[in-house]
């Protein structure tokens, strides 16, 4: 997870505040992937990844499976985190998921990923393109 945000709306500002997030910190992929939602066909979300000429791709309606490895995460991080906890508000499961990304990314080791956590695998990716 490279960037993420919470919101309870569909609009597309916090999408492009994820983004813009993410490549600047991240650097400028050779492609991102995507679903169809609103938030991620607007123009506002699209420009950014234009101006930079990354290759745009967007799963096809019931296409769960072209992007697995993200849906793979959100289910467990629903299953494992969310609904095993009574968040009363928003402040809280903010910091709730921010502490589980956090373990996410830096601590729990993925099989698929040879034993890695993905921000070794990531940053060892990375560094066969440099």
């Amino acid at each position: 997870m490279l960037s993420w945000r919470l919101s309870n709306t569909l609009l597309a500002d916090f999408c492009i505040d994820a983004l813009s997030d993410a490549l600047g910190q991240w650097g400028q992929p050779r492609m991102f992937n995507t679903d169809q939602g609103s938030q991620f066909t607007s123009q506002l979300f699209l420009v950014p990844l234009q101006e930079r000429q990354v290759a745009i791709s967007m799963d096809s309606k019931g296409r769960a499976l072209d992007n697995i490895f993200v849906e793979r995460f959100w289910r467990t991080l629903k299953y494992k985190h969310v609904y095993l906890r009574a968040y009363s508000d928003g402040l809280s499961l903010l910091k709730g998921l921010t502490e589980y990304i956090q373990f996410y990314n830096y601590e729990r080791k993925h099989q698929s990923l040879g034993y890695q956590t993905p921000a070794q695998w990531y940053v060892e990716s990375w560094t066969c393109y440099i």
